[in-house]
């Protein structure tokens, strides 16, 4: 197969892609044409469809589309120019190869999740953690496997569960450093910040937002489900409960940025900067990892400047 991140301007293409969004459009002369936003493991391509003719087969979002055409590049970036597609039968392609995942070990993602929800102290805390990524069939399943954003960072199979992790670890330093840090609120707030994007977005290929993701937000939804869960947990303290969603509502930091509420607590002080600390560095790491080529990368709008790589 020929990812898409190895194409090049000029290239001769006859491969299959994900076909993630497919918008019907006129020119200025009346003539229909589609454009496509076309994806594998490795990235995504504009593609585009001028002519209409035989070559051109029925398809829908989310198909497995076999395409023939030539790479060209339009405003700096690479475009793929289609004369034929049509849906790719069984056996014309992997799965795997379309499906962008985290490079770390899961179940070593896991198992390091679970170590620090044994290490808490207060029971109530543990059982609720438990509930969720032991009990919970489903939920520990979807959180494994899902992501953590449609794009920006961490948009990758079992990206949640590597940003979750790194979020919490991130938290159980601070508390080293910061002793005044109540250590079993702020690593279960930290473990479930994001627990509603199971909900929120959906599953791949898909990865878009759901109904109920566009209408609540994740921020909304996991602090609903972990108001459920603790209802069925008759020793957890009131206040602490409080504490623990305000520390959910808080997590972006800023109002502007999505979250109900603005940090009144120390842990959701802690919490708002490790979950942008690992949104930011991933999303950095991600804009340097898309261009092969060293010196100056451009301006990036979620920096606001030019950036890249560091000299080694």
């Amino acid at each position: 197969m020929r990812f898409i991140k190895e194409l090049t301007d000029g290239e001769i293409v006859s491969d299959v892609y994900l076909c993630k969004n497919k918008i019907v459009g006129k020119t200025k002369s009346g003539k229909t044409y589609y454009s496509l936003l076309l994806t594998d493991a490795t990235g995504s391509i504009d593609g585009k469809i001028w002519e209409l003719n035989n070559g051109i087969a029925h398809f829908e979002n989310l198909n497995y589309v076999k395409v023939d055409g030539q790479v060209t590049v339009f405003n700096n970036s690479l475009q793929l120019n289609i004369k034929k597609i049509r849906i790719a039968e069984a056996g014309e392609y992997d799965i795997n190869n379309y499906m962008p995942a985290t490079k770390k070990n899961v179940e070593e993602m896991v198992r390091c999740l679970l170590e620090l929800i044994d290490s808490l102290e207060r029971p109530y805390y543990k059982t609720l953690l438990k509930r969720f990524f032991i009990e919970d069939t489903h939920i520990s399943k979807e959180f494994k496997a899902h992501s953590a954003a449609k794009s920006v960072h961490h948009g990758f199979v079992g990206g949640l569960l590597e940003h979750t992790l790194a979020v919490a670890k991130m938290c159980d330093y601070y508390t080293t450093y910061y002793p005044i840090l109540n250590r079993d609120l702020l690593l279960t707030a930290a473990m479930l910040h994001d627990i509603g994007k199971i909900y929120e977005i959906s599953s791949f290929p898909e990865n878009d937002y759901t109904d109920a993701g566009q209408l609540l937000g994740h921020i909304v939804m996991g602090t609903m489900m972990i108001r459920d869960k603790i209802k069925d947990i008759p020793d957890f303290p009131a206040k602490e409960a409080n504490e623990l969603e305000h520390c959910i509502l808080a997590h972006h930091g800023e109002l502007e940025y999505g979250s109900p509420k603005k940090p009144a607590l120390i842990e959701a002080l802690a919490l708002s900067f490790a979950d942008n600390t690992d949104a930011k560095l991933q999303t950095f790491i991600e804009a340097l990892s898309a261009k092969d080529e060293a010196g100056w990368l451009g301006y990036n709008r979620m920096f606001d400047s030019n950036i890249r790589k560091t000299t080694r």
